[in-house]
């Protein structure tokens, strides 16, 4: 008996100490998160989170790297390197990153807004007015203006790839300013606040909708999370769809309030982003749509070599998939 209680004393002993060294352990652990974004008013609902601190208010001990990119595809690639846990980015470069076998998924559905092909030259209608040498910009190909660009293409030319050749990488700050002073470029694929301030000018006109080329609505940018942050930190992934989801709703809640927040980090006056928040195709969505229209196109033009049908491969399980498509 006594033999028996000295062993129980030990195994007790030992379950307190690996307890005590597991608390410790717990206390040191860091609760890191790399997010990036683009430029344009499609982040507001990031933006918000990060003007106000929605995600260390959930969790004070949090520490969050905000990172700005010029395009998707630079995000994708910090990614896959391990650099970046979330990222926001147009639907096809998304799709382009899991086609490739990085592991993401879409978490958060950020916006739908529009996205328009303007151009500086008064003799182009249509895209068969584009001769070769001139030069279309986009954030980068495989970018959601990019892709709707070839959708565009196989509709008005029957090939999708015709203007390929034509485009050429530039941030949107970058493109507008090339656009608007007639450097380089004919035509920009843009999104607000940037393609207001183009069509202000008087030889600056549209020639392409991006809904009108992809047929419909279409969720423009959303937020991928990769499976190694998701699940080493389940608590701050939490926390943060839970402060990307409060700034939407405060957003939707508050637009005139949300044009002052964002007037200093955009740098364009609250009363223009007040009638662009409110604007007609901007819309703050909960579920993402179009995702498998879009890869089903990218899989038929060759941009992606991997497909699914099953909207579940895409998403993590804060969405709903019944609503998402």
């Amino acid at each position: 008996m006594v033999a028996l209680e000295r062993s129980i004393r030990k195994v007790v002993f030992v379950i307190f100490i690996l307890s005590t060294i597991q608390s410790w352990s717990q206390r040191g652990v860091k609760h890191e998160v790399a997010i990036a974004q683009q430029f344009g008013l499609g982040y507001a609902p990031l933006i918000v989170a990060q003007e106000r601190g929605l995600i260390e208010k959930r969790m004070p001990t949090a520490s969050v790297k905000w990172v700005q990119m010029g395009s998707g595809g630079a995000i994708r690639d910090g990614m896959a390197a391990g650099t970046i846990d979330i990222g926001s980015m147009g639907v096809p470069p998304f799709l382009i990153a899991w086609s490739k076998g990085i592991d993401v998924k879409v978490f958060f559905s950020i916006c739908e807004m529009p996205n328009r092909l303007q151009t500086n030259r008064a003799d182009i209608k249509s895209l068969s007015d584009f001769k070769p040498g001139m030069k279309i910009a986009v954030p980068s190909p495989g970018s959601i203006q990019h892709i709707l660009l070839s959708m565009g293409a196989e509709r008005q030319l029957g090939n999708a790839r015709a203007l390929d050749n034509q485009i050429v990488a530039m941030a949107h700050p970058d493109g507008v300013n090339a656009l608007i002073n007639n450097v380089d470029i004919v035509g920009h694929f843009t999104s607000p606040p940037y393609l207001f301030k183009e069509i202000e000018k008087p030889n600056i006109h549209t020639i392409l909708d991006g809904r009108d080329a992809f047929g419909g609505d279409y969720t423009f940018l959303v937020a991928i999370a990769t499976r190694k942050f998701k699940e080493a930190q389940p608590e701050l992934f939490k926390a943060v769809f839970d402060a990307f989801m409060e700034a939407k709703s405060w957003i939707l809640a508050n637009p005139g309030e949300a044009a002052k927040l964002l007037e200093k980090p955009l740098g364009i006056p609250a009363s223009e982003l007040y009638v662009q928040l409110t604007a007609q195709g901007a819309v703050f969505t909960e579920n993402p749509r179009g995702m498998i229209r879009f890869l089903d196109f990218m899989l038929q033009a060759g941009y992606v070599k991997k497909t699914t049908k099953d909207v579940r491969d895409l998403i993590w399980e804060t969405l709903d998939p019944s609503k998402a498509n």
